[in-house]
């Protein structure tokens, strides 16, 4: 897994794996895993699911030729409400895309270290 910044201010955590590495053969079955991981969590929250490449898709925008589905999964861990703060970065998306020979698995850095700690281990286990 590897951290870095996108767009010079957000910073993301993102593992890429092969479809040969991958416990999983699509978008969907990576979301039902990661949505039973949520299910199971004791605080965690499944809020919903959004198709991004559809989305795209249905308004013209720009997706890349090599990107087959792209998907997000929203959720929470809203362990903690100590001020309106916390608000502006909830909720969590755990964004999901698909290249002919790859899965990129991919959030942005959570406030609160568990939540942060608990994804990445999410996103490590859906590799063989």
């Amino acid at each position: 897994m590897k951290q870095k910044i996108f767009k010079e201010k957000y910073p993301i955590f993102e593992l890429t794996f092969s479809k040969q590495e991958s416990k999983f053969a699509s978008v969907t079955e990576i979301l039902d895993y990661l949505e039973q991981k949520v299910s199971e969590h004791p605080v965690a929250t499944n809020i919903a699911r959004f198709n991004h490449y559809q989305h795209t898709q249905s308004v013209g925008g720009e997706i890349a030729e090599d990107i087959l589905d792209a998907q997000n999964l929203i959720l929470c861990f809203g362990m903690q409400l100590p001020s309106a703060d916390p608000v502006a970065v909830r909720p969590r998306s755990i964004g999901v895309t698909e290249k002919a020979e790859q899965f990129i698995v991919n959030f942005m850095e959570a406030p609160n270290p568990v939540a942060n700690d608990t994804m990445e281990a999410w996103v490590k286990s859906l590799v063989k």
